[in-house]
């Protein structure tokens, strides 16, 4: 007897299965290939780097500063950056004024740095600029000569480097607060957004940009964009067009007002009150003592208005250490009884009211930071300032000396003044309040980069910061190709939930006995 047959039949798929499962798996391989292709895209490429030289030749000395940013993103903000900073032996070049021969070879040895920073194929491509500041432009009222001879060896020694020289001038204060707020807010990002970034900072009610405070050996500068421009003193402002936006800035700069001038000014008002050459100084510290020449306090225009004939050639200062009475002194340096305007900072200067965040510089910060007083996580309120200040002035002399043994004498000596001065400045001359003292910034770098006035200053001569903004897609390629692939990865998991939906599971197999 024959054993019975099984017969069986395969279950059949039927077709919106089919093509469901098909678009599913070619989906797949297309996101596959499109994450690929965004990976290989995206590759580093080889760097085609430019670079820039700008020298700035300040008061009390010159830094040199190389930049460099990639060749095919020129004219397009963020990219600039600084790769070296060299600061050069000996006084700013103002300090050559009767050894003028000797003010060029001082900047050597910082050129010669920059040749090593620098591939020797791009040397005769790299600009380098000279900006000469507050010194040379009192040395240049002081003696018109001496300053032309200065900057003419500057200019010698400049040009028989390998680099491409582009000027060497004395810039003027207005330039120099304009430079220092452009370079600021090219750092920060303000000038210019793009993709999601431009759509968030039309919604921010914030002021767009940041105001920028400078302070140096002999000038100080303020430069903001206020939130209304009134018609006053049409000599304090600037245009400029950048990406297509307009910014109307105030800014002003205080000659003999940086920090070693306006010691100056003080110990020359202080010294007509003395009689016999000795001066008992709040300012420095207790235990304190230095001598100054007559004739060299006297020589600048900064303090030449306060001369007179004395009976003695030295002036014999002594420490008091009093933070009290040194801030009373520094206020008659602010002349606060004339303003022929709407509201003034000092000395008659229109000061239109203070907007927004600030970004402070310079000696601002190289004198809050010896204080321990930059703390950006958490700013550092007005009243801790003034008794942080108090409290490192009352210490004796020996004691600060001790304790910071590896700064210079001259420069730790002058902190306490510099410390009140800057606070004094601030607060009666640019009338900062507890409240807004907050929105202050004290500002070393931005990213890998000084804040300062020199990388504006070669921004604007390069013009690699455009009028108008260069016409662009809304997303930069790195958002274009993600969004692509999150896009791609949303559809495949769509089309297989729709698989998932329509798969209706059945007897796999159907025996007939």
């Amino acid at each position: 007897m024959d054993e019975p047959k099984v017969t069986g039949t395969k279950p059949k798929m039927s077709w919106t299965r089919k093509i469901l499962l098909f678009l599913g798996l070619l989906s797949t391989l297309a996101a596959i290939a499109l994450i690929a292709v965004a990976v290989t895209q995206n590759k580093p490429l080889p760097k085609n780097i430019k670079y820039g030289i700008v020298l700035d030749a300040g008061s009390s000395h010159t830094n040199l500063y190389v930049y460099d940013w990639p060749a095919e993103k020129e004219n397009d903000t963020g990219v600039v950056q600084q790769v070296e900073v060299c600061k050069v032996e000996g006084p700013g070049i103002s300090g050559y004024s009767h050894a003028t021969e000797k003010a060029g070879p001082s900047l050597m040895q910082c050129l010669r740095r920059a040749e090593e920073v620098i591939p020797p194929n791009q040397h005769p491509e790299t600009p380098v600029y000279l900006g000469a500041t507050a010194g040379m432009r009192l040395l240049s009222l002081e003696d018109k000569s001496a300053a032309d001879k200065v900057l003419s060896s500057v200019e010698k020694t400049l040009r028989s480097a390998p680099f491409n020289f582009q000027g060497a001038r004395i810039i003027s204060g207005q330039e120099e607060g304009a430079y220092g707020w452009i370079t600021i807010n090219y750092l920060l990002g303000s000038f210019k957004q793009s993709g999601w970034t431009k759509f968030l900072h039309i919604l921010k009610s914030v002021s767009e940009t940041s105001g920028a405070l400078d302070l140096g050996g002999a000038s100080t500068q303020i430069t903001f964009v206020p939130d209304e421009i009134p018609y006053e003193s049409p000599e304090s402002w600037l245009h400029f067009r950048l990406y297509g936006k307009d910014y109307k800035v105030y800014t002003h700069s205080f000659l003999c007002y940086g920090k070693d001038q306006a010691l100056r000014q003080k110990l020359a008002r202080d010294l007509q009150t003395t009689e016999n050459g000795r001066l008992l100084d709040p300012c420095f510290h207790q235990g304190y003592q230095r001598t100054v020449n007559i004739s060299d306090l006297f020589r600048n225009p900064c303090t030449s208005a306060e001369k007179k004939q004395l009976p003695f050639s030295q002036l014999y200062i002594q420490g008091e250490g009093d933070y009290q009475k040194c801030r009373r002194n520094i206020q008659y340096l602010f002349n606060k009884t004339n303003c022929p305007y709407s509201s003034c900072s000092f000395n008659g200067i229109y000061l239109p009211p203070l907007q927004g965040d600030f970004g402070a510089f310079s000696a601002f910060y190289f004198v809050m930071n010896f204080l321990n007083l930059t703390n950006e996580k958490s700013p550092v309120a007005l009243d801790k300032v003034a008794s942080a200040i108090q409290s490192f002035c009352a210490r004796p002399w020996q004691e600060v000396k001790l304790a910071y043994h590896q700064i210079k004498e001259k420069y730790l000596s002058e902190y306490c003044f510099s410390g009140t001065y800057i606070l004094s400045l601030l607060q009666n001359g640019y009338e900062f309040t507890e409240e807004n003292w907050q929105r202050i910034h004290f500002l070393g770098k931005i990213g890998s980069s000084d804040a300062g006035w020199t990388l504006g200053y070669m921004l604007n001569l390069t013009n690699m910061i455009p009028a108008e903004e260069p016409a662009a897609p809304p997303l930069s390629h790195g958002s274009y190709v993600g969004l692509m692939v999150l896009c791609s990865l949303v559809l495949v998991s769509v089309l297989l939930l729709a698989w998932l939906l329509f798969h209706k599971p059945k007897c796999l197999q159907k025996g007939i006995v």
